[in-house]
């Protein structure tokens, strides 16, 4: 199960999706830091206020969850594999859903403080290199099926 490269590829972006989710996904800069990420309100002493994302609160944690999953299903390449195409749909939706409220907030933030800063932050890198580590997962999955074919033929 874990000599499998792709359950390394499965390991590492399932800890990336729960990373990302402790980690601010956009910051704007107004009278105040303002945090855009999944989860939580945290203020400290009015200096930074956190606004949170409940649709990122869901599609990051079960990004996670399902590339997790999907390491002990190394059994049944087939469903494997279906699997990592879900948590590739669900990191879309996480992503379009953090960069849509991110849009939303700006448009927001504009509207009161012209001269607002915004930018990416830790927690929209963390999430990019997840697609390229599911897509060399479901390539060591296909190069397992061949291997296994190539046996049953013998």
């Amino acid at each position: 199960m874990l000599a499998r490269v792709q359950s390394l590829y499965l390991l590492i972006a399932g800890l990336l999706a729960a990373a990302s989710m402790s980690v601010p996904f956009w910051s704007f800069s107004t009278d105040r830091l303002v945090f855009f990420t999944d989860f939580g309100a945290v203020q400290a002493a009015g200096l930074f206020q956190v606004t949170a994302s409940y649709a990122a609160g869901i599609f990051s944690p079960l990004t996670a969850i399902v590339s997790i999953a999907a390491i002990f299903l190394y059994k049944n390449r087939a469903l494997q594999g279906k699997l990592i195409v879900l948590a590739v749909l669900l990191f879309m939706v996480d992503l379009l859903s953090g960069l849509t409220a991110a849009h939303f907030l700006n448009q927001y933030f504009r509207s009161m403080y012209p001269e607002m800063a915004h930018k990416p932050e830790a927690g929209m890198f963390m999430m990019l290199p997840e697609p390229v580590l599911f897509w060399m997962a479901l390539k060591g999955i296909k190069k397992d099926d061949k291997i296994v074919n190539a046996y049953k033929r013998l």
